[in-house]
């Protein structure tokens, strides 16, 4: 009656990977360090106390002797610095050849085959922040309903559109649509649905946001739901993974009602795996260069960290790790090539230094859960 809990900390990144020159980032890139540096400290005593100071320095959080629980840095081996990828490979799916990125927009074909969906073409098609891409075309949006297109450095394809122009059901559509359109070479790995509402110099995004990513390959949550182990999902999880292995999944609104759907979840379940995604660090405060609030969502975190702890019981395992940085101190408004924290409450206490592959933690989950890389179904 063992349980698993991963906690994905999305774009909590502790300092920049050997390679990340290779991805565009300037140099020095490190989210929770520099976050520390810059507000002149973060208060994070619970996770002090589980050793998150020996991965990096934290202004703030020292490292200390004997951690109370098992910790070491991690450093991606897939190619990529973006969600899909990094979760991806938590779940034991490498990545060897990056997916496609637009950094100049999409080409006429693609535009072409996309305003055939919408009946209409769209505006943008630019690589932009979604915060300023909505502010500077959702008047016009708004006066000719076509949909507002953008990109990152990432592989992603968002559409946006207001929700008293273009009904959710319509925007979700049009997504799907999308999904199915974009084959390769301009196979992103996912297409996002962006929502807002408000009035021109107001307009905000909703929670209603929904990501289409592509089927995954074969992974730790096939093997978990092979052998009859629930897989629950909170947050942006279950897309990430195009609900592939999923037994239940629960959408939020922020990293607040993730964690009370994760202590719910403890005090329902006999066992089985939780998968947590906390999207505000890379949505709200890391692509806004939002410094102060990414210090306020850490230390948000940590409050939360006995109540958690409390929730526990013989045998359960807890993870806390990230799936790529969101340095809000960097240049521009991307995600940042970075290692991630791995701290693992459970039987185990100690430093493991810096281990390759995001994948430790797809392996210690099946190993907390009794579960071999390959099952029969």
């Amino acid at each position: 009656m063992t349980r698993c809990i991963v906690i994905v900390l999305d774009s909590g990144g502790i300092g920049a990977l050997p390679d990340a020159g290779m991805y565009g980032d300037a140099p020095g890139a490190n989210t929770i360090g520099n976050v520390a540096e810059r507000v002149g400290g973060l208060a994070l005593p619970n996770f002090r106390r589980l050793g998150l100071g020996s991965l990096t320095s934290i202004r703030g959080v020292e490292p200390i002797a004997e951690p109370a629980a098992f910790v070491a840095r991690l450093g991606e081996t897939s190619k990529g610095k973006d969600t899909i990828t990094g979760h991806w490979e938590m779940a034991g799916i490498h990545t060897a050849v990056p997916f496609p990125t637009f950094p100049d927009g999409f080409p006429p074909d693609v535009i072409e085959a996309f305003a055939a969906i919408c009946d209409a073409r769209p505006l943008g098609n630019v690589a932009a922040s979604g915060t300023e891409i909505i502010e500077s075309l959702g008047h016009e949006h708004m006066q000719t309903g076509r949909p507002i297109l953008y990109t990152s450095a990432d592989s992603v394809f968002q559409v946006a559109a207001h929700e008293d122009v273009v009904p959710l059901e319509t925007l979700y559509d049009w997504c799907e649509r999308a999904r199915a359109m974009l084959v390769p070479p301009y196979e992103v790995n996912r297409v996002i649905a962006r929502p807002f509402r408000g009035a021109p110099g107001a307009f905000a995004r909703t929670p209603n946001r929904r990501d289409y990513a592509l089927e995954p390959p074969d992974n730790v949550l096939d093997d978990l739901t092979a052998s009859g182990i629930g897989v629950h999902a909170v947050g942006k999880i279950c897309d990430i993974f195009n609900g592939r292995g999923v037994s239940s999944s629960v959408r939020v609104a922020d990293n607040e009602e993730a964690m009370q759907r994760t202590f719910e979840l403890l005090q329902s379940i006999e066992s089985g795996f939780v998968f947590v995604n906390l999207n505000d660090f890379d949505t709200k405060y890391g692509h806004r260069r939002d410094v102060r609030g990414y210090a306020g969502a850490l230390e948000r975190l940590d409050r939360h960290v006995p109540t958690l702890e409390g929730l526990l019981r013989a045998g359960d395992h807890v993870i806390f790790t990230a799936d790529h940085g969101c340095d809000p101190t960097a240049p521009g408004s991307d995600h940042t090539r970075e290692y991630a924290p791995f701290i693992e409450l459970g039987s185990r206490r100690g430093e493991g230094g810096t281990v390759a592959g995001f994948d430790l933690v797809g392996r210690r989950v099946r190993e907390t859960l009794s579960v071999p890389a390959t099952v029969d179904a």
